[in-house]
């Protein structure tokens, strides 16, 4: 059993969501999002995502996009990435790594899958690789015993979530709302629904992502999934703040605000 599961066998049965949040590697600077991402393990995030800085983001919205150019400019490389995953998983978190596809197969997927487990990550999200063409990733990380949480969306068809959430490993990441990640006022009106769909042809965990923004929407996904994903809230502290020393702060606040939210919720039954 991974890493991740495992975190998410804990929560559920301590009868709440897991919380997973998300920082770039890379920003502020490589070792500044260490700082942020072991702040966010030790005020109650049960997994990380370390996010992969690209140049030509897909589904980022403004927030992510500054922060991972930022990163980018500031020289980040998969070996940061690398490094950032490490110091992470020592911290005693499980830590996957959200990338685009392409840094992947251009670093070799093979090498990457090898590089990573070594590194004592827990496997990849890949927001734009459709387990179609994931023939490559899915041998890779069945040789180093990785997970792959690939997306499902509001507009997935039934049939496409069964062929989907066959693929992942870990858990299911259910996009709650199509278009660009960012903080919303509201959650998705469809996220639930597709979390019962999700949970009707797996038994995976099914993770909530793209647009909590404080306890009080935690609390409301918890009710209705398995994990709660907040990146973008965690990013705007980091890009906001004064100095580093604010940012990490305000990033240890907002975990234990969303920590508490999603202990407030009550997750329906599987």
């Amino acid at each position: 059993m991974s890493t991740v599961s495992v975190a998410f066998d804990k929560a559920a049965a301590e009868g709440r969501a897991a919380l997973v949040g998300y920082l770039p590697a890379g920003f502020p600077t490589v070792d500044g999002a260490i700082e942020a991402a072991v702040a966010m393990a030790e005020s109650g995030a049960d997994v990380l995502e370390i996010g992969l800085p690209y140049s030509d983001p897909l589904i980022d919205g403004p927030v992510i996009q500054e922060a991972t150019q930022r990163a980018l400019a500031g020289g980040t490389r998969v070996t940061d990435v690398l490094r950032t995953v490490e110091a992470v998983a020592a911290a005693g978190v499980p830590v996957l790594v959200m990338t685009y596809w392409n840094p992947v197969d251009h670093h070799g997927v093979g090498r990457f899958a090898r590089e990573l487990a070594e590194a004592g990550g827990a496997g990849l999200i890949t927001p734009d690789l459709p387990p179609e063409e994931a023939g490559d990733w899915l041998a890779a990380s069945d040789a180093c015993g990785l997970d792959r949480v690939f997306l499902v969306a509001p507009s997935s068809s039934d049939e496409r979530i069964a062929r989907v959430t066959t693929a992942c490993r870990g858990f299911v990441y259910a996009a709650s709302l199509m278009g660009t990640t960012g903080v919303r006022d509201a959650v998705g009106p469809a996220a639930a629904g597709l979390v019962t769909r999700a949970r009707e042809v797996t038994g995976l965990p099914v993770a909530v992502g793209l647009g909590v923004r404080d306890g009080a929407q935690a609390a409301e996904v918890a009710g209705f999934a398995d994990g709660v994903i907040v990146g973008t809230a965690f990013v705007q502290r980091l890009l906001t703040a004064a100095d580093p020393t604010a940012g990490l702060a305000a990033v240890r606040a907002l975990a234990t605000e969303l920590a508490a939210g999603v202990r407030s919720g009550t997750p329906a039954a599987r």
